[in-house]
Formats: C-alpha cells, structure tokens, sequence
C-alpha cells in the first residue's frame, strides 16, 4: 500500500498547541491549508525539541555570511500566532521526526513519521518497521515562519505546571511532595 502524504507547502498554519490541562496535557501539531486540516499528536519533549532544532538551524543560516537567506532573528509581527488550536481530529501519533533545509526555496521541511508498534517476540511485528511508513508528515514553511513557529512552541512547552524551586520536579495545583533533589 503506497504511504499517505499528508504535505503542506507553506501551510496557511503550522503550530503545535495543547488541549487539557497542565500536568495532564495532550500536545498536537497541526496544519492546516485553506479547508485542508490535520492534526499530529506528539509528546512535549519533541515539541521543545523540534523548536529547538529549528532555532538552531536559523541560527547557523544567519551565520552565513551575508545572511543570503534572510534569515531573521526576531519574529515578524505579522507571523505571531497566539490562537487555540482549530478542531482536532488526530491523523496519528508522532514518533520519529526529521528536520531539514532547502537551500532552493530557503524552506525547512519538517517530516513526521507515525510510531510503530514492535513486539519483540513476535518475528512479523519488528519486519514492520523496517517497512514504509503508513502515512508521513511533510511541511515546508519560510524562514520568518519557522521562527514564529518555533517561539510559540516554546511558550507553549513552558506554560505548564510550575517548577518546585526546591527538588525542580513539576508541582500539582492539589499540592506537592519534594523528591530527593538531583545532584
């Protein structure tokens, strides 16, 4: 069966967002382009990551010299989106995520792939995932976009449950026990 490409080239929208509350948040990506809609679930590491990657990517195009690409190191006003997610209805769960640039179109290109499920006991379970992938993930968004797209995943990782400034570990809003601080 050929692999579902769900591809968006500069996507009216592309942002990661959450729905639920802090602590028990479940992290979406999600694209959309004119009435086409999808949404991508993924863990909050991989959001902090991916935005991450992305400002490192930027970071060192700009350090090229001349900044042939036009690489910005602020966020155009007119590129921040501060909006709740559109209705969802998850496409799959991410689980191995690539990132890259496209120097023709001074694009990145971010494609996600869904999680396979392996059992290791079970022989035709692990050939699986070696096989193509069900369906993949393919954006392609500006530079000035992939730096908005980047800052709001930040705020959004970082809007959940406060630090303990004691032990680091995140505190409930029904209380909170200090675990054995890491040296």
């Amino acid at each position: 069966m050929p692999t579902l490409v769900h591809d968006f080239d500069w996507p009216d929208r592309f942002v990661v967002g959450t729905i639920g509350e802090p602590g028990a948040r479940t992290f979406y990506l999600q694209a959309r382009a004119g009435a086409k809609l999808t949404s991508f679930v993924m863990e909050k590491q991989q959001s902090a990551e991916l935005a991450n990657k992305i400002d490192e990517v930027l970071d060192d195009l700009i350090e090229i010299a001349g900044n042939p690409y036009s690489v910005p190191t602020s966020i155009p006003v007119e590129l921040v989106d501060n909006e709740p997610l559109e209705p969802v209805e998850e496409q799959f769960r991410i689980g191995i995520m690539s990132l890259g640039w496209d120097p023709s179109s001074a694009q990145i290109i971010i494609e996600a792939y869904p999680i396979v499920e392996v059992d290791p006991e079970d022989e035709s379970s692990l050939e699986k995932s070696f096989e193509e992938p069900s369906e993949v993930l393919r954006v392609r968004i500006p530079v000035g976009a992939a730096r908005a797209f980047a800052k709001r995943t930040r705020e959004v990782v970082g809007a959940g449950r406060p630090l303990c400034p004691l032990c680091g570990f995140p505190m409930d809003p029904s209380g909170h026990i200090c675990g054995t601080p890491e040296v």
